[in-house]
């Protein structure tokens, strides 16, 4: 199962990893704001096994402040133009402004993340003229003011409703359905309930019969229940990210890349699915 113009087959889990480049990012912000260290770093991600690299310039925590579109573009194109160039995996561009869209796909970018479902004016056009997979993600609010007082009749029920009523409207305006996926927001606009509501039930999410993106790497949500600052949260990160496989994701979107390609390669050993020891040049 590969999304149309997406080289890459989700009839098993992959990874996604996240570069911000950013200087304000909850997790890495700052890192890698210098453009070699954000190649090396895209460069020590595809090594430790990552499928896709999601390049964002402008960070999506809460309280977070607006980035104009011309920073946001010197932020992002010399990057994914360079990585695109240097490295045989796809780069999803991880905006929510239609010019970035259009400038990034040129720059070689091979899909886009928005995290307001191209809701913003003339995102569904441009995407429908670019002809790449695109991911929808629900957010309730925007990121300056989601986590006030985020309220939902039936959280579950709410995003799977949204994100309906999304893909509708991209179809609608000639996006191919083959191009979708979906994506619940974890922690856009949600308590802890909520997050672990969509968690727990994320399975219903198939009935929309598209390809789920979770991205729950190093979040609140895990800080909350662990107790652990952000830089220690890896553990948390992966089980988290195995629980939202065992109940359908595709992708999986994180920081830490190398644990996360071990641990799947240990389900789909487990489960059977699609593995194999030749993968890993061992059997022992």
């Amino acid at each position: 199962m590969y999304p149309s113009g997406l080289s890459v087959d989700l009839s098993v889990p992959r990874v996604m990893g996240i570069l911000n480049v950013t200087p304000d990012s909850f997790s890495d912000g700052g890192r890698f704001v210098v453009p070699d260290d954000a190649l090396v770093q895209a460069e020590r991600m595809i090594a430790e096994g990552a499928d896709i690299l999601d390049i964002g310039g402008e960070s999506t925590r809460p309280g977070a402040a607006a980035v104009s579109l011309d920073e946001e573009m010197a932020r992002v194109l010399p990057l994914i133009e360079r990585v695109a160039a240097e490295f045989d995996v796809p780069v999803s561009i991880d905006t929510s402004k239609p010019e970035l869209m259009r400038a990034a796909v040129a720059a070689g970018a091979a899909m886009i993340n928005d995290v307001s479902a191209l809701r913003a004016p003339g995102a569904v056009a441009v995407v429908a003229a670019l002809g790449v997979p695109v991911c929808l993600m629900h957010m309730q609010g925007e990121p300056r003011t989601m986590q006030a007082a985020p309220q939902y009749d039936d959280v579950l029920a709410d995003v799977i409703r949204f994100l309906g009523d999304r893909v509708a409207v991209c179809v609608a305006a000639g996006i191919a359905r083959e191009r979708l996926l979906i994506d619940p927001g974890f922690g856009f606009g949600k308590t802890l309930q909520h997050n672990l509501a969509l968690l727990r039930g994320l399975g219903q999410f198939r009935q929309l019969g598209l390809p789920i993106l979770v991205g729950i790497s190093r979040k609140s949500m895990l800080g909350a229940i662990t107790g652990k600052p952000v830089g220690e949260r890896q553990t948390a990160s992966v089980a988290a990210a195995l629980m939202a496989v065992e109940r359908g994701a595709r992708i999986v979107r994180v920081h830490d890349v190398a644990a996360m390609v071990d641990a799947l390669r240990l389900w789909r050993a487990v489960t059977d699915q699609g593995w194999h020891a030749s993968n890993v040049g061992s059997s022992g």
